[in-house]
């Protein structure tokens, strides 16, 4: 069959997405262990995962540049969750890091500002997840600091208001949190989530998949597998098994 009639009696395929919106720490999530790629790993061939992390970046920026990456389209309707992932460049402290710093309250508008743009765009708040920014472990955080010749721009107790504040606009708009700040500090001792004091380890990563996960699992687990598996293709005609559609 030669490809302009398969594309003739094939139906385009719907291929659902989820959409991971945030800083360095949503940017890194593809590298080797990183939470985005075991995420993607476990959704193959059930669900894109759209990697949209933008290193260094504050809610500030990034409600400006959401209407450009996602807007009312079919990419819109086939988005079955979206990840909002700041705070950990908003909570750089202001007279040490003023050009990441977003005050307290502005960043709890800009949260709200992106949800209520999703929502606007047919993703409703079942749908999105904000995650707060992990924990700071301060003295390792700091070397890397003095190693570039400035200050400790950042302390954990700052980094924790920005998480509640992050809590806060999930319950207030009524979407899912995962509070990442929180839970990392059941450990006694967090640093082994993290590679440097801020970003996170190997550790880390599996970590944070795994409580996405649990937030992910009902809605997604039962996305049926795209096209057949190969044993159930004919192979006299697999056209009839390849041009139908979805395997339940």
């Amino acid at each position: 069959m030669a490809l302009a009639e398969a594309a003739v009696r094939g139906r385009l395929l719907s291929w659902p997405r989820v959409v991971l919106f945030g800083d360095s720490i949503t940017e890194f999530s593809f590298q080797e262990g990183g939470w985005g790629a075991s995420l993607a790993n476990r959704l193959v061939r059930k669900c894109d995962v759209v990697n949209r992390g933008f290193s260094g970046y504050n809610t500030r920026w990034a409600k400006l540049i959401l209407p450009r990456l996602l807007a009312q389209s079919a990419a819109a309707e086939s988005t079955v969750a979206v990840t909002i992932f700041f705070g950990a460049n908003d909570s750089a402290l202001r007279d040490v890091n003023p050009k990441q710093h977003v005050p307290l309250e502005e960043y709890a508008a800009n949260l709200t500002s992106m949800v209520r743009y999703l929502k606007s765009i047919g993703i409703t708040e079942d749908r999105i997840i904000l995650i707060t920014p992990p924990p700071l472990q301060e003295s390792a955080w700091e070397k890397e600091c003095l190693a570039k010749g400035e200050k400790l721009n950042r302390r954990n107790a700052t980094t924790g208001e920005y998480a509640q504040a992050c809590v806060g606009v999930a319950r207030d708009c009524g979407t899912d949190v995962l509070d990442l700040w929180t839970l990392m500090q059941k450990d006694e001792d967090f640093s082994c989530y993290l590679s440097d004091g801020l970003h996170l380890s190997m550790k880390g990563n599996h970590f944070l998949v795994g409580q996405l996960w649990s937030h992910l699992e009902k809605r997604l687990s039962a996305l049926p597998s795209l096209l057949p598996y190969w044993r159930d293709v004919d192979p006299q005609s697999p056209e009839l098994s390849l041009l139908g559609g979805a395997q339940e």
